[in-house]
């Protein structure tokens, strides 16, 4: 929901409870706004100390967080799933931001007027020139058939 309609309903709610219970509907009503305000600090609050407790721009998987990516999502959304506060890279715009993993892949996210726009992956170019040494042997060829 953005910030307008939100408003809006408050608004609906303070003018329905004035007019159908008078004072004491209106100052309800004024209660259940409150209420739902502090609701949403808390949950920005959650949300940043989880974040603080982690490097900065980095996060478990690139990969898995780029497959849970959805055009209009929020900053807070986005800290809430990496658990972490992104990089900012003002060099490539004004509202860019990027998180890495330990693998050296990364997402770039691109933001408009406070929701997600656009997003990369970006993985590293030089890729693992060979097998790691604790890979198993590979299998042999099948006898040929008589």
């Amino acid at each position: 929901m953005n910030a307008m309609t939100g408003w809006l309903l408050a608004a609906v709610a303070l003018a329905v409870g004035f007019w159908s219970y008078g004072w004491q509907g209106g100052v309800l009503a004024l209660s259940v706004i409150v209420f739902w305000l502090l609701l949403q600090f808390s949950r920005a609050m959650r949300a940043m100390r989880r974040a603080s407790e982690s490097p900065v721009g980095r996060l478990r998987n690139a990969v898995m967080f780029q497959s849970r990516l959805k055009r209009g999502m929020t900053m807070l959304q986005i800290v809430g799933q990496t658990r972490s506060l992104g990089q900012r890279r003002p060099e490539l715009g004004d509202d860019v931001w990027t998180w890495t993993d330990d693998g050296g892949v990364g997402v770039t996210l691109h933001f408009e007027r406070g929701q997600l726009a656009r997003w990369t992956l970006d993985r590293p170019a030089d890729g693992p020139a060979e097998a790691p040494v604790d890979a198993p042997p590979a299998p042999a060829a099948p006898p040929p058939a008589a």
